[in-house]
């Protein structure tokens, strides 16, 4: 990033231009495979106070500050954008209130702008020139020419994604999420159910089926979108796969006595593209009184346009519906208009060969990750799962959507499912438990970037398994708890017995610090020859009594990495020969302890009871060369108080067979 000449200002002080996303064709296209790329050679780059003279932020008429999109097909964002208008709050998240304007003193040519972004909020700074054709900005701008918060908005967007050309199609949902951070759920129109269930599996469970009564209690405040995926008669205009807003819905008393729907809409377009029978003076404002009509007439804007419910149903293919969040940063239940006022969130990661067990139908779906919601009080609950895009990296490093060959229409995402069981008690045999059905899940396995589930729960413990429909799919996902009561998100971590108390006798601890290098140290699992070049930490075991008396040894291991973006870790324990070193480790031997399977946790720790000797440790990452650092904490009993020592080991012995059996 530098700054540049200011030009016009009079100041002689410069403005920022940021090189990270250059005023070039860099900023416009990735692959140059999307319509616009005829756009090459053709774009200036010019700032507001050279396309205006008195650019602002927003218009006077908030009705004039809705996005109206150009020559980039990105009407999916762009139906996005009008939530924020419903929201001050949001608004206000997205965009910080208070920046230097054109005119301002401090104005230095730059804005700030705030995504939501695979669970935290990431801020994206841009220079404020914007491609232009003929001095014309040649993508989305406000209805208003003067009003720029649109097109500034959707260049911090093509940043935050690489380019422009990034932004040519996509779903409503994800840009509702990713200028919210809350929660949006598509809704079929379709005749046939059937058809939209893209995996089959053992859940007759559908798409849930529009019913604009459900959003009675939001429907001030709540975002909603159409879509079509192909040419409806109605709308010949509108071609393939173009989103429009719903701006409002109502129940209109017709001169018969009946009521009938009518919903407006709005075209980022900025045109009007339909010929039904409520365009205009057309026949169906005939049906009802003059002076309701001419005041519904009279709320339409430029591109929108009224037309009733069996119109609706049979032109368009989809809703989608965005949560609303409050002014207090909660969101809010579509179904009930209540805040849920607690959120967790945790990560995790589909491993081929380790985690990824596909659906019910595979039997490996025992191996899928594993969650556990505690539920404090009875109240309103949703969870989400949210799976990160799919991208390869190119020649020059940047990010691009990975193709995949064997499956080019849903290139991007999995086809991902979320289930919950009821557990009565925290010990349980799963292979038992996964042969009964759920107690709720998400409709069938759909290529969706995020799922959710909804229901009522009652006070206890809920297990919670994503999954993808192919077994050996990986991906890395996200974890979203929403509620009304108090609860708990917590990932099922590799068995290991309970730790003992402080009242089991002294013991002495000794902490290490190492890394995994790339290349270097990072060998990953016995399943892979370069295990051994993991780093050894060798300790020794004197305390005899402990054999027969219980836990003599504890072991954590802790990696330096965001919850975001961990690695799965684990651990052995080897136990050297008398006069061997850990440079010649028996590598053909079993380790004498093993903290495994490796786990996507921040810390994976390990009770057990070894025999007096030397011993060595060995760290890893599930796969070779995940760089990371970590620490190593190793406790040693050193004294042991004999309190209801039988009786103690009996208990341990009781839960650790529990466990195995629960993950057998």
């Amino acid at each position: 990033m530098k700054e540049a000449g200011r030009e016009g200002s009079g100041l002689g002080e410069a403005l920022f231009e940021d090189l990270d996303f250059p005023s070039d064709d860099r900023a416009l296209f990735s692959d140059s495979s999307t319509p616009i790329a005829t756009l090459q050679g053709e774009v200036t780059w010019r700032r507001p106070q050279e396309i205006c003279q008195s650019p602002a932020l927003f218009p006077d008429d908030i009705t004039l500050a809705h996005a109206k999109q150009g020559l980039l097909g990105d009407c999916w964002f762009l139906c996005a954008c009008s939530f924020l208008l419903k929201s001050r709050y949001l608004l206000n998240k997205v965009l910080p209130p208070d920046q230097p304007l054109w005119g301002d003193s401090r104005y230095r040519g730059s804005f700030q702008f705030c995504f939501w972004k695979l669970g935290h909020w990431t801020e994206v700074t841009i220079d404020d020139r914007l491609p232009c054709i003929n001095s014309t900005p040649c993508f989305s701008r406000c209805h208003s020419p003067a009003a720029f918060w649109v097109a500034l908005l959707e260049k911090a967007y093509a940043k935050l994604h690489g380019s422009y050309e990034r932004l040519w199609a996509g779903q409503v949902s994800e840009a509702l999420v990713d200028l919210s951070g809350g929660l949006a759920e598509r809704w079929s129109l379709g005749e046939s159910e059937e058809e939209q269930r893209p995996e089959q599996d053992s859940d007759q469970v559908r798409r849930r089926r529009l019913d604009l009564n459900l959003l009675c209690s939001v429907k001030e405040e709540c975002a909603v979108s159409c879509s079509t995926h192909s040419s409806p008669g109605g709308a010949s205009e509108l071609g393939q796969y173009h989103a429009l807003t719903v701006m409002e819905w109502l129940d209109v008393k017709m001169l018969s006595g009946s009521k009938q729907l009518l919903l407006r809409i709005r075209n980022p377009w900025g045109r009007c593209c339909w010929g039904g029978a409520w365009i205009g003076s057309g026949a169906g404002w005939s049906s009802v009184d003059p002076a309701l009509a001419s005041d519904l007439q009279a709320r339409v804007a430029e591109g929108e346009f009224w037309l009733d419910e069996t119109e609706f149903l049979s032109q368009f293919d989809d809703v989608t519906v965005g949560y609303p969040i409050n002014d207090e940063g909660h969101l809010k239940s579509i179904y009930t208009g209540s805040p849920l006022t607690h959120y967790h969130q945790l990560a995790g990661r589909w491993m081929e060969g380790h985690s990824a067990g596909g659906s019910r139908n595979c039997s490996s779906y025992g191996s899928n990750p594993k969650f556990w919601l505690k539920v404090c009080e009875r109240g309103e609950v949703l969870v989400s799962l949210l799976q990160h895009r799919k991208w390869r990296k190119t020649e020059n490093c940047t990010q691009t959507p990975l193709e995949d060959s064997k499956n080019t229409k849903h290139q991007h995402y999995q086809a991902i499912a979320l289930h919950m069981w009821k557990v009565e008690k925290r010990r349980f045999n799963l292979s038992r438990m996964l042969n009964k059905p759920p107690c709720v899940s998400t409709h069938c396995h759909a290529y969706e970037r995020e799922v959710v589930l909804h229901q009522q729960l009652e006070p206890g413990f809920y297990l919670l398994i994503p999954s993808t429909y192919q077994p050996g799919a990986e991906a890395r996902f996200l974890i979203r708890g929403f509620s009304s009561s108090p609860t708990s998100l917590s990932a099922l971590k590799s068995p290991a017995p309970s730790l003992p108390s402080t009242t089991d006798g002294e013991w002495e601890t000794c902490y290490f610090q190492g890394s995994w290098v790339d290349g270097r140290t990072a060998g990953g699992s016995r399943n892979f020859l370069s295990h051994w070049q993991n780093p050894c930490f060798p300790f020794t075991v004197c305390d005899e009594s402990a054999v027969t008396s219980g836990v003599n040894v504890r072991i954590t291991l802790h990696q330096s990495r965001p919850d975001t973006d961990l690695h799965p870790i684990g651990f052995h324990v080897y136990k050297l020969s008398e006069g061997e070193s850990q440079q010649t480790l028996p590598r053909d031997e079993d380790p004498a302890a093993s903290c495994v399977p490796h786990c996507f946790t921040q810390d994976v720790l390990l009770a057990c009871c070894l025999s007096p000797g030397a011993y060595t440790i060995v760290p890893s990452t599930y796969r070779p060369d995940c760089s990371a650092s970590f620490t190593l904490s190793l406790a040693r009993r050193i004294h042991r108080k004999v309190v209801k020592s039988q009786e103690r080991l009996g208990r341990a012995i009781e839960e650790i067979s529990h466990i195995s059996v629960m993950q057998s």
